[in-house]
């Protein structure tokens, strides 16, 4: 395959709305194929398009890419969004982890007993705030990292985001989604 990525998973957000981000501050254009019944999905799996027999994957430079991580890594790599050298990509990869640490913290919510949600949504909130948020504000007011991989709150005055910016983003909305909503 050559010419736009193309993307296989449903109609929905879920693993593969982090991708079309990246594709998307990257500036490049993609296709989309929706997965709309579980025939589609049976055929990918049926044809050996799916390493581990799920979505999301990629279609991208002759390859089916699958997992998240991995097509991120890829794309943000491809396309200079992960730092220009080896440490630069470690502290990325530090933030993007730490941020999958909280939004881990943040969905096992759902998993609370009804009795225990909010005790338990208020303490992840505590960690976030605390925690997890700290590190990026004091990240944006360093010069450690040159401009365009320096964390301006998504892009601030930062030329070009990286793979580490669509994550901060996803998890403060993530959050956000889990306060109630007020009337």
């Amino acid at each position: 395959m050559s010419g736009k990525p193309r993307l296989h998973y449903v109609n929905a957000r879920g693993r593969m709305e982090p991708i079309r981000w990246l594709l998307a501050a990257a500036g490049v254009e993609f296709e989309e194929a929706f997965l709309e019944t579980k025939d589609d999905l049976k055929k990918l799996q049926t044809n050996g398009d799916l390493l581990f027999q799920q979505v999301p994957m990629v279609e991208i430079d002759g390859m089916k890419m699958v997992q998240t991580r991995a097509i991120l890594n890829y794309i943000a790599g491809k396309y200079n969004l992960y730092g220009k050298d080896l440490k630069e990509r470690a502290l990325i990869d530090m933030y993007v982890e730490g941020l999958a640490d909280l939004n881990e913290l943040i969905s096992s919510n759902f998993f609370q007993p009804a009795d225990k949600k909010e005790e338990h949504l208020a303490s992840v909130m505590d960690k976030a705030a605390n925690r997890y948020f700290p590190v990026y504000e004091k990240e944006n007011r360093k010069d450690k990292l040159p401009l365009k991989y320096k964390f301006h709150g998504f892009a601030g005055s930062r030329t070009r985001l990286h793979r580490g910016d669509r994550r901060c983003y996803k998890s403060g909305r993530y959050a956000e989604l889990q306060q109630p909503r007020t009337q």
